[in-house]
């Protein structure tokens, strides 16, 4: 009994120490971060305010959150090898039959849940700022998930493609005035080639080397989007995209306009609805072929180039065109939903795509869960969804004061939830996939044993 009560004494104390710790570190990273702020007055003189109250709130948080670790945390991971298996729980299987079918059916109808709580006011905000927002990044994430999480090639440059299949539909759409059905799988394809560009440089690459040329290829775009002036008008960007129509019926006020062909009082929310759908459609179209690819042999080729590139070698397959056709499909992906991008905002400009960009589109794939679809879907919903519900949590400013935006902090709450799922789920939410051919009977295969990302 003296030896586990001193035991638990020395954690307690080795516990407090790093919490302190840590509570310093944090205090001197955030003290020029958060504990200050530079602002004008009404003669433009600038000057310095404190903000005490919000700084000493989050170095509390790290404090608070350090101590729970190594007093909670900690000693259940250092456990948690050494606990027998235990069976799956009933409840689980019964989520993961329902789970797909329910989400599919509640997206399907979410826009009429919207307008029945909140009315046709509020219902254009969620719908387009939540509804569709959300979807943008979900179909993203999946087309990166072919290249990173399926065949296991680490891609930093992903928005690259997003970036030409966006000024793909912007130019020639403003150049020759084409349709948007025309227009979105010629991005597609254009954003593909592109795709197959990068492919063939990196062939020998693997790991960091890869993540590194892929970084640069995805700046080399952008720095080419604003260098090329006469082509792309660099940082002004392009205004005035053409948007999509209704078989060939836009969404104006004039008398051939949607509300007017219809009968219905014009409003603004038909097209985002619209829109809605038309981004739903093309996510939903991304999920079926990734997992149509996935059971053909160019899929099973991509899981067993992530598993072991030369075992891949040594039984004849041609990892070439595996790795070729990975960019390509993914890029493909990023290409429809750049397109559709520049169709829903009317403008887009370099500022649009980002190395940040590439990094929110990696995060969502690593923390659902490489190579899981709906992994990639939950962790969509979560961050982006996350961070548009900031901009309407009020309460919060009367606690730091009424100049605090919770939008400011989206990064730092993104790197907090890749550490806490890092320590949880270190392979992210949805860390078992099933298996792309099944003999026997199917089963779902565990973590440890695939390895993600070694390409």
């Amino acid at each position: 009994m003296g030896n586990g009560a001193q035991h638990k004494r020395v954690d307690t104390a080795r516990a407090l120490r790093d919490a302190g710790i840590t509570t310093l570190i944090a205090f001197c990273l955030f003290l020029p971060l958060v504990g200050f702020q530079t602002t004008t007055d009404i003669r433009n003189n600038l000057i310095l305010v404190t903000r005490w109250p919000l700084l000493f709130a989050v170095v509390g948080i790290v404090g608070l959150s350090r101590l729970a670790y190594s007093l909670l945390i900690e000693p259940w991971l250092e456990q948690r090898p050494f606990r027998p298996p235990t069976a799956a729980p009933a409840w689980r299987a019964y989520v993961s039959k329902w789970l797909v079918p329910f989400a599919i059916g509640f997206v399907v109808v979410y826009p009429a849940i919207v307008i029945a709580i909140g009315g046709f006011g509020r219902a254009v905000k969620w719908i387009d700022n939540f509804g569709i927002q959300v979807l943008i990044y979900v179909m993203l994430g999946w087309g990166l998930n072919i290249v990173v999480g399926l065949a296991g090639l680490l891609d930093l440059g992903y928005v690259a493609f997003y970036a030409v299949g966006a000024y793909s539909y912007a130019l020639l759409a403003k150049t020759f005035g084409l349709a948007f059905w025309i227009l979105l799988p010629l991005a597609g394809i254009l954003a593909s080639f592109w795709g197959i560009l990068l492919g063939f440089p990196v062939l020998r690459l693997r790991g960091d080397y890869l993540a590194i040329v892929t970084l640069a290829f995805g700046e080399i775009i952008r720095i080419v989007i604003i260098n090329w002036v006469d082509l792309t008008n660099g940082y002004a960007g392009i205004t005035s995209i053409p948007r999509p129509t209704f078989f060939g019926i836009p969404f104006n006020a004039d008398d051939n306009g949607f509300a007017a062909v219809f009968g219905l009082e014009f409003s603004p929310l038909y097209r985002t609805i619209f829109l809605y759908y038309l981004i739903l459609m093309l996510a939903l179209l991304t999920a079926f072929v990734t997992v149509r690819l996935r059971r053909l042999p160019v899929g099973r080729a991509w899981e067993a180039l992530r598993e072991d590139e030369i075992a891949c070698r040594s039984l004849g397959i041609n990892t070439t065109n595996t790795k070729l056709t990975a960019f390509a499909m993914g890029a493909m992906f990023a290409g429809f939903a750049g397109s559709f991008f520049a169709a829903r905002q009317g403008f887009i400009s370099p500022e649009s795509f980002t190395f940040l960009e590439s990094a929110t589109i990696l995060s969502i794939v690593v923390l659902g869960g490489m190579g899981s679809q709906i992994g990639v879907a939950i962790a969509a919903v979560v961050m982006i969804g996350g961070t548009e519900i900031l901009r309407d949590l009020e309460f919060l400013k009367v606690i730091f004061g009424p100049t605090f935006d919770a939008t400011q902090y989206r990064m730092l709450l993104f790197g907090f939830a890749m550490v806490l799922i890092m320590i949880w789920r270190p392979r992210g939410l949805i860390s078992t996939r099933e298996p792309s051919v099944v003999l026997r009977e199917r089963k779902a295969i565990a973590a440890d044993l695939v390895k993600e990302g070694r390409g």
